[in-house]
């Protein structure tokens, strides 16, 4: 058989054939090296810059916010650890795809995914569904769906999720977080404040004292691998977090329940427009108590509006009406100006003063000639008016300054109001005569405590202060804060003679006699203010006041009772609306402080004094 000769041409094809292939496959090359070259030569250090991107991994560790406790340790806001739980439906479908050999191009196309009954990670899904109670099929359409996240579940008990943790289950992961809680729900609102959901301080204690309570966040900066594990070999930095330190607050949560609850019984009574309730030690200066009308509880503080968010036992501001003629009193009774059994005609209309004949302030009762003391324990507007002319308007001015009115008391919270307190040069004609029965002056809830505080301490003005120390979690102290004494303000002398004429304005013929206390001599000074509505004193609106100290000769205790636009039949009178809240603290904390009644300490200092 002869064989047969190729064609010519066949030979030409095929020739051309490998040269095309071989072209192709070099114009890939050249493609392949021109995109390395762009991308290492070129465009080196964008290159460099992605790929550092996908490699390395930068964790933020947080740091847990110190707590808040009061002045007995009890829990006020704490931050708990809460593990957001969560799926990355891409990274678990991928998975399994890779046990069960299933192109993964299948189910980005569409395809849905389907788990054999009894194999690994469907016993894996049903037991993790039981231990969320959560539906199979509910927590099966989460892992199986879109995205790379998917949130299952909050977790607050970390057992649980070390349980969950154990089943190894591939794109199931948590991360943790804190959240701010705050165990005294709205008693301690207004003074412990809160964060946001940003954990930034809004307001109270969180906020004056976020410095310590922050803490500073940690991280971790490494590399990862392709299936985005992290490559502990090539960790570059480990900086673990450091927590916040603990702020131990001078309240007392039992005497704060106290004045809550009086509050709400003032509420339920005289249905204010708002009310606030202080007690300090008046030696140091510490508050104990600080309450607020309305309030708000800090779990869920955008439930409420901006007026329960105030704290208005330093941001209301009015004027003081008779709590401020303690002031006018004790001023000419330290400049020696007059004495206690000084007389003066308190039923005149008009009074002469630097060549001009001024008119008088009203009174609420016919008042007739009275000396000093009769002045202090039947509030006279008058008598207070022939005080204040008798000291002048420098030395009215000094000693309103010198008992802490027209300036914040710097306790720290925000939201604090100064007060006003015009300077002299800006007076009017009648305010030489107004000023002493405390109008033509404002001044906040605090700082009328603190003014009648002064009397309780021996004439010594205190800063007022809502923290004892700052500790860390070993229960070490950081910082301490002890009282600070700012300035001497009344002679001991004086102090204590304004001590014994306030208690009789807690007697049978005095105006605050509802504040009188079974077994203890109290002193304190009633306040009934008319608001200004429509730039006109009101007759039907006023803020009804008590501020007051027992016991009267050892004062331990100094209790402010604000109520602002009380409704009842009549005038708010301070001694009727403030009084009987006074009294009531007032024998709840004697009871729970165990403070002696006068009877048993005389016997106790004549015991002593006899031995």
């Amino acid at each position: 058989m002869k064989r047969r000769k190729t064609p010519k041409y066949s030979i030409f094809i095929k020739t051309g054939r490998i040269a095309f292939v071989a072209g192709l496959v070099s114009l890939a090359f050249c493609a392949v090296f021109a995109r390395l070259y762009y991308l290492h030569v070129v465009n080196s250090s964008t290159s460099i810059e992605a790929t550092d991107k996908a490699r390395k991994r930068f964790d933020r560790l947080e740091a847990r916010r110190g707590d808040i406790t009061d002045s007995r340790g009890n829990l006020l806001a704490t931050s708990l650890p809460v593990i957001t739980l969560g799926v990355d439906p891409l990274f678990f479908k991928r998975s399994i795809c890779a046990e069960n050999n299933v192109n993964p191009a299948e189910l980005e196309s569409g395809a849905k995914l389907n788990l054999k009954p009894g194999d690994s990670t469907e016993l894996k899904l049903r037991s993790l569904a039981l231990l969320l109670e959560m539906p199979y099929d509910e927590l099966y359409a989460k892992c199986t769906g879109n995205g790379r996240w998917v949130k299952l579940a909050e977790i607050n008990d970390s057992s649980l999720y070390e349980k969950i943790s154990a089943l190894r289950i591939k794109g199931v992961y948590g991360n943790r977080k804190y959240i701010r809680t705050y165990p005294s729900g709205a008693l301690m609102a207004h003074v412990v404040g809160f964060v946001n959901k940003e954990f930034n301080p809004v307001m109270g204690a969180e906020r004056q004292f976020d410095y310590y309570l922050r803490g500073q966040d940690g991280w971790i900066e490494t590399e990862r691998s392709a299936n985005r594990k992290e490559v502990a070999q090539f960790r570059t930095r480990d900086c673990p977090p450091a927590d916040g330190m603990n702020v131990e607050l001078s309240i007392d949560l039992i005497m704060q329940e106290m004045a809550q609850r009086e509050i709400r019984n003032i509420v339920e009574k005289y249905n204010p427009k708002n009310a606030a309730i202080i007690i300090s030690e008046p030696s140091t200066g510490y508050i104990l108590g600080m309450a607020s009308y309305p309030s708000f509880d800090p779990n869920d503080y955008n439930k409420y509006g901006q007026d329960a968010l105030r704290n208005h036992a330093i941001s209301d501001q009015y004027e003081p009406g008779s709590t401020f003629k303690v002031v006018t009193i004790s001023a000419a009774l330290n400049e020696s100006i007059v004495g206690p059994d000084d007389e003066f005609d308190c039923g005149a209309a008009t009074v002469s003063y630097k060549g001009r004949i001024l008119r008088l302030p009203k009174e609420a009762h016919p008042m007739s000639t009275l000396s000093v003391r009769d002045i202090t324990k039947k509030s006279s507007n008058k008598g207070a008016a022939h005080l204040g002319i008798l000291l002048g308007e420098k030395k009215l001015y000094e000693y309103s300054k010198l008992f802490g009115y027209g300036e914040k008391t710097n306790i720290g919270l925000i939201g604090e109001a100064s007060g006003t307190l015009h300077q002299v040069k800006d007076w009017d004609g009648l305010t030489i005569t107004r000023l002493p029965m405390g109008h033509a002056i404002a001044a906040t809830p605090l700082q009328v405590h603190c003014a009648m505080s002064v009397i309780a301490n021996q004439g010594i003005y205190m800063q007022p202060q809502i923290v004892k120390r700052i500790y860390y979690k070993d229960g070490n102290t950081a910082i301490n804060y002890a009282p600070q004494a700012v300035r001497r303000v009344l002679s001991p002398k004086v102090a204590s003679l304004m001590s014994e004429m306030l208690a009789e304005v807690v007697g049978p013929e005095g105006t605050a006699r509802r504040a009188s206390l079974d077994g203890f001599k109290v002193a304190g000074k009633t306040g009934t203010s008319q608001k200004i509505v429509n730039n006109r004193y009101s007759t039907k609106d006023h803020v009804a006041s008590f501020s007051g100290f027992f016991p009267a000769q050892r004062p331990r205790l100094v209790i402010t009772v604000v109520v602002d636009s009380p409704h009842l039949k009549g005038v708010g009178y301070g001694g009727i609306v403030a009084a009987p809240s006074f009294k009531s603290i007032a024998e709840q904390a004697a009871n729970y402080l165990g403070i002696q009644s006068d009877a048993e300490f005389e016997k106790i200092v004549a015991w002593k004094g006899i031995k």
